[in-house]
Parts: structure tokens; sequence; C-alpha cells
């Protein structure tokens, strides 16, 4: 009788450790459903690079390294969202297109609507990143977040920084507090605005900057937010990447010393509908070339004077031209490959000179 009550005993331990086993995996499984469901859409970059040895920090090659490798190269990214992943290019992004960045909007903006997505990160070389990022920010109509990540050094290399980079923009485009502010980019512990963040530097963690300041910041798992941009964007752009099949071609001038109006006059030549002036200071134009961009404009040529100066040049309209007179376009604030970005949007469009300028004051 005795035995048969051990037994009895015994049996009932089991059953309840086993309920409790389940009940546990159960509770598991559920907290790993609630979690945020982030797309991870791969364009291959440096992040996907791997060099010779592990001394190879700045020599290496791009786009090696396919999404689902990047995944399991950073299994910490499991306790912060449930990450899928696509292979949209495997390139590195000094080759992107204008229809590279066609692609990767339209399916950016398929994506955002779907019910099981909550927040988008793309993999992205550094040379072009702040080109495609501010694309995305004014042309996806989405507030869910959408992050842009690279690194500065491949996977292969000592103090390789591309997998803190990618769990911690995984954990702000699973953050719901950045809805609403449009693309992102992390890079080196920082959150930056698409439309302000720029490469300067090319072998340091600490290459992306903004002239006007970060965002915000990811410590050890957690965003923290400063501020928030105030010029339009995403669902308050008046571009719309669903309705975009093709972008005008616009190039970009550099000006410098002794310039001539050699390379303006061959990209009108080669089909160009605007030429960004890359100017020295505020955006200045040397007198000899003024004559051949007026010729220029007199032919339905768009000219956009921007600044080359790093680190937050400023163009003021009709300071060191009257761009009134002339029927230029001044372009804020915003660098030549940003400039150049937002012109072929507006072009798209069919945007005249009045309204290309008044984008560049509120975009």
């Amino acid at each position: 009788m005795r035995l048969l009550s051990s037994l009895s005993f015994a049996g009932v331990l089991k059953s309840l450790a086993g309920a409790l086993a389940a009940l546990g995996l159960a509770a598991a499984v559920q907290a790993q459903a609630v979690k945020p469901q982030v797309m991870l859409l791969a364009t291959g970059g440096t992040i996907a690079g791997a060099g010779a040895t592990a001394a190879n920090s700045a020599s290496y090659q791009a786009a090696k390294v396919p999404v689902d490798k990047l995944i399991a190269g950073v299994p910490e990214l499991a306790g912060v969202a449930q990450v899928r992943g696509e292979q949209v290019f495997q390139i590195a992004s000094e080759s992107f297109t204008n229809e590279h960045l066609l692609t990767l909007g339209q399916r950016v903006a398929a994506l955002a609507v779907q019910a099981d997505v909550q927040g988008i990160v793309i993999t992205h070389g550094t040379d072009t990143l702040e080109e495609t990022a501010y694309f995305l920010h004014l042309s996806v109509h989405t507030d869910k977040p959408v992050v842009l990540v690279g690194s500065m050094r491949p996977g292969t290399a000592l103090s390789a920084d591309g997998a803190l980079n990618l769990l911690n923009a995984v954990t702000v485009a699973a953050d719901a507090s950045a809805r609403g502010k449009g693309v992102l980019v992390v890079m080196n512990d920082e959150i930056h605005t698409g439309r302000d963040v720029t490469k300067m530097v090319n072998i340091k963690t600490e290459a992306f900057k903004s002239p006007w300041g970060p965002l915000g910041m990811v410590v050890e798992g957690k965003s923290h937010w400063f501020r928030a941009p105030v010029k339009r964007h995403t669902t308050g752009s008046e571009f719309d990447i669903t309705r975009i099949r093709t972008l005008p071609r616009v190039d970009i001038a550099y000006g410098h010393g002794n310039v001539g109006d050699t390379a303006y006059k061959a990209f009108a030549a080669a089909g160009a509908k605007a030429v960004i002036h890359a100017g020295t200071g505020n955006g200045s134009v040397a007198a000899g070339v003024v004559p051949a961009l007026r010729e220029l404009r007199a032919q339905g040529v768009q000219i956009v004077r921007s600044a080359r100066v790093v680190g937050g040049g400023f163009v003021i309209r009709n300071a060191e031209q009257p761009d009134d007179q002339y029927d230029w376009v001044a372009a804020h604030d915003l660098n030549p490959q940003k400039a150049r970005i937002l012109t072929m949007l507006a072009l798209s469009q069919g945007a005249d000179s009045k309204t290309l300028q008044r984008q560049f004051m509120e975009y």
C-alpha cells in the first residue's frame, strides 16, 4: 500500500514537473511571439565584406556575406526582435544606380504596409548610404521605423563594428519610440536622421556625422532620443515611391580653383535635366563658369547651387550670385549628393525652379 502511494505520488510529481515545463516552454514561445517583427533587407557593402586577414580593416572585398549569415552571426538579435532576412542586392554601394534606388524603395514601401512587419533594417555600403537614406526619407510613406546600417570594417577584422551596429539598428527598428521620425541611420551607437547624416571620414568607425547633431543614442540595448527632425519626410512628403517609375538624370559638377565649364556642358549634352554645382564657400560660382550656367538654364536645365563645404555648408539665396535674376536654385543646407536626390524626385514630378526652391526649403 505504501509502495503504491509512493509510486502514485512520484507520478503526480512527474506530471506536475511536465506540466510546469510545458508552461515554461509555452511562456517562452509566447514571449518570443510578442517580440516586434523586423525585416532585414541586405544590399551588400562592408558590413557584408571579408578581408584576407584579421588585420585588414581598410582593404577587403565588400558584399561577400549573405543575409542569412549576417543574421546568424549576431545571435543577440533574437533577444530583441523576430528578424527575417531578404537579399535585395549584393553590391558595393558606390555601384548603386537610380534603378537600385527605385527597386529598394518600392520593396520597402511594400513591406511597410504589412501587418507582420513592425520595422525595417537595411544593411548598406557606407559610400552612398546617406543618399539612399535620404531617398527613402523623402519617398516612402510610412511611420514605421526604417533604419539603414553599415560598417566601416568587415566582419573578419579585429574590432569589427558591424555586429554591434546591426544589433543597434534592429533595436531602434523594433522600438515604438522610433515611429514617425523618418528614415534613420544607426552607426557607432548614434541615431541620425537620413536627411542630415553624411560620411565624414573613410577609415574610422565614427565616420558618420550630422552637421546639426544626432537624434539620439543606443546604449546597451535601449534607444535614447534628444531631438526630432522638423523638415518634411515620409508620411508628410509630396513624393511617393509607389508612383515613381523612372528618375531623371541629375549630375554634380565640382567647383575648385581654375575651374572651367567643360563638365557642366558635358553633363547637359549627355542628357542631364539638372546640374548640381558643388561650389566653394556659399555655393560660389567662378566668373568664367557663370555664362555657361546661364546658357544651360536658358536651354531648360535646372541649376542648383550647393556647397562642397564639409560639415555644414549653407547656401543663401541671392548671396554670391543673383539667383532670382538667373533663375537658379539654392540648395539651402543640403550637401551636393543630397541635393541631387531631392532634385531627381522633384523633377520626376515636373517641378519648375520655383517649386524646386520651395522644396529645398521644406525638405
